[in-house]
């Protein structure tokens, strides 16, 4: 390790709040504008995909047939937040005739990443089984870690799911899991090198029919930036997109818009 490498402050490098303006108030906004959302829309809340309270997704329906499935995976550093903070998100791809889910998982340190990875699994043919057609998956930070795992040839997915992902939008994604051991949150994910690779997408062959957007906001943090290039240049054919002025946190806003970039992204042409 050259000696500039072990003058990196990996724990600054990673942090997200303390390097956005008001950065603090999000999770708070998130939460209200999410309840907002779901005392106006269809669908139905907590349904499980497992026996632990975490196992659970909401599924938000459309007016009339759904077009087809969106899934949209949480982030939150694998440590933080639930399914419950981002269901505005969900405005865009509805507004369009899809339905929404949105999954909960496990936390570490009550479990390791590689079982949050294998929550996700469990939970996609459980929601895919209640709604007809493609499935598009999108997934921020941490999600969007999860959605490239779900990608994967070492991934299994039951039921006919796996065959019916058409599109999948990774956004500001951890690809590499490697660096994350220099932090203290490794404490929490108890990640050993060969744990790290083994998690991470970027060491794993995608599968090769299903189109990858990674999407990333131009005034993240350096580290963020990097993870999301390494993902693009890692997969063949993905295709990667900063996006100028965005940050980690409002680089997702644009799933709240039926006709927005991002939400184009994830269902144009399906």
């Amino acid at each position: 390790m050259s000696s500039d490498a072990r003058k990196i402050d990996w724990d600054d490098a990673y942090a997200n709040m303390p390097h956005i303006p008001g950065g603090a108030d999000y999770p708070p906004r998130w939460a209200a504008a999410a309840e907002a959302f779901r005392a106006t829309v269809r669908g139905e809340t907590d349904l499980p995909y497992g026996d632990h309270p975490r196992q659970r997704f909401d599924l938000f329906l459309p007016e009339g047939a759904p077009r087809g499935l969106a899934v949209f995976v949480h982030g939150g550093y694998w440590l933080r937040f639930d399914k419950s903070l981002w269901s505005h998100l969900a405005a865009g791809p509805l507004a369009r005739g899809w339905a929404v889910a949105m999954p909960s998982y496990r936390l570490a340190p009550e479990v390791a990443i590689s079982q949050i990875t294998a929550d996700v699994a469990r939970a996609l043919p459980d929601i895919a089984a209640r709604v007809d057609g493609p499935v598009a998956l999108a997934g921020h930070s941490a999600g969007g870690h999860l959605v490239a795992r779900m990608l994967c040839e070492d991934v299994a997915l039951t039921g006919d799911v796996s065959a019916r992902i058409q599109r999948a939008v990774s956004i500001s994604p951890v690809s590499d899991l490697r660096p994350l051991r220099n932090t203290a949150m490794n404490a929490d994910f108890k990640l050993t090198e060969e744990a790290a690779r083994a998690e991470s997408p970027v060491f794993h062959r995608p599968r090769p029919d299903v189109p990858v957007q990674v999407w990333v906001g131009g005034d993240e943090r350096p580290v963020f930036l990097d993870q999301a290039r390494w993902l693009a240049e890692a997969w063949p054919g993905a295709q990667l997109t900063v996006v100028p002025g965005k940050h980690h946190f409002d680089v997702i806003e644009g799933l709240e818009a039926p006709d927005s970039p991002l939400t184009e992204a994830l269902l144009g042409g399906l």
